[in-house]
């Protein structure tokens, strides 16, 4: 199937508009999405869904890549889609709170691995390979302005039998590091207050354990290549900004300028040891400019 047939130009009028893209981004979705999209379905599993994994720094645009390929999917080749994020998968506040108490004070920040709940991913992705057209799963979700997970009954549901899940994640598809390169501080925020170094060996032990068995099931891993991490922070801080211009009145999970450059530190350590291996470990990369611009897609051979 040719890529340029997937999507109408209305629908990639729509979608641009639905969000925000810059009529620009255009020949981002012909010079790399539909290409993107059509070489998914030459490697789709036979008789169950394929599940592919989104990895990229914040602000790289992967729930951007991850809705679009469930639009031309859906609309050209009469797919059904799931998307999740690993994001709706992190723990509750309560739970957070509980773990801080227990191991280290930072995991009360959601973000590193040891904040999500593995085990509900892993089920959530074990049903939807199962479900069929007499069955429907809600999908979890969190609401990162209230910092807690959303009410179920705000849970979209989907119906099977899917062709795709899209598992989208800043630490989906990562690789723990070696005890050696755990032992140095990489931030301010780690110096001070992971002195010890339990947070991050807390975080580097859950990615060798129950990440590692989830990531396990994806099929294929898509590389979003930021150009180096100040990138990532300016482009946090434009999400974030998007984030305060949606969120209720009085939402207390917006962040300032000055609360980002703290919590991104938190996921420093590993979005740099992405860039680093991804490259080399993921099945497709889309590279960015310093502009937020994709320059490169490169396909290795499975």
């Amino acid at each position: 199937m040719s890529p340029q047939n997937l999507v109408s130009d209305i629908q990639l009028s729509n979608f641009l508009a639905q969000h925000r893209l810059p009529a620009g981004f255009r020949s981002t979705v012909i010079e790399h999405y539909l290409p993107l999209a059509s070489w998914i379905i030459e490697h789709r599993r036979i008789g169950e869904p394929t599940c592919l994994g989104i990895n990229g720094a914040q602000g790289t645009g992967k729930s951007t890549l991850a809705d679009f390929l469930r639009v031309a999917l859906e609309s050209g080749a009469d797919w059904r889609v799931a998307v999740l994020s690993i994001d709706d998968f992190y723990l509750t506040r309560d739970q957070r709170d509980s773990l801080a108490s227990a191991v280290h004070p930072m995991l009360r920040t959601r973000g590193v691995p040891g904040t999500h709940d593995i085990a509900l991913l892993q089920e959530c992705i074990e049903n939807l390979t199962r479900l069929d057209e007499h069955r429907e799963l809600a999908l979890p979700r969190f609401d990162k302005s209230i910092d807690d997970r959303a009410p179920r009954a705000q849970w979209p549901l989907v119906t099977g039998p899917l062709d795709l899940i899209i598992l989208e994640g800043w630490c989906v598809g990562s690789e723990p590091q070696a005890e050696q390169a755990l032992r140095t501080a990489v931030n301010d925020l780690e110096a001070s207050e992971d002195q010890s170094g339990d947070w991050r060996r807390y975080a580097n032990d859950q990615l060798a354990g129950p990440y590692r068995e989830a990531f396990a099931m994806l099929d294929a891993l898509i590389f979003l290549q930021a150009p180096d991490f100040d990138a990532v922070y300016r482009w946090r801080l434009e999400q974030e900004e998007k984030l305060a211009e949606t969120a209720a009145k009085g939402a207390t999970g917006v962040m300032n300028s000055r609360q980002i450059a703290t919590f991104i530190q938190n996921y420093e350590r590993l979005t740099r040891a992405n860039l680093d291996i991804l490259p080399d470990k993921a099945d497709v990369v889309l590279t960015l400019d310093d502009g937020h611009r994709f320059i490169r897609s490169h396909y290795a051979t499975i």
